[in-house]
């Protein structure tokens, strides 16, 4: 009989991938919080190459589905996630104030 730990163990639908596996850059590259620059920093591969790997290995109809969503959010991009997090600050102090 195994023995249980006094930890619990947390299950979770979606598991992170082994990080040396193409199927952690798929999954980084479809997890919003996490950006290009990130995924380069982990892997080594550029947005190019990840575009390319997503084009491989995933569907046409879900390829174009990822592309659209994250060529119309800016959140990919450190720079651009860093301002539109800025500004929803922003909003959110004005919107505190009236």
């Amino acid at each position: 009989m195994k023995k249980r730990s006094l930890i619990p163990e947390t299950r979770v639908k979606n598991p992170e991938p082994k990080k040396k596996d193409t199927d952690w850059i798929i999954w980084a590259a479809w997890a919003d919080r996490i950006t290009f620059e990130e995924i380069e920093k982990k892997t080594g591969k550029n947005e190019s190459q990840v575009i390319k790997i997503m084009r491989r290995n995933l569907r046409p109809g879900s390829f174009r589905l990822w592309r659209k969503r994250v060529h119309n959010t800016s959140i990919k991009h450190r720079k651009k996630f860093k301002l539109s997090r800025k500004k929803m600050r922003e909003k959110i102090r004005i919107s505190d104030i009236y």
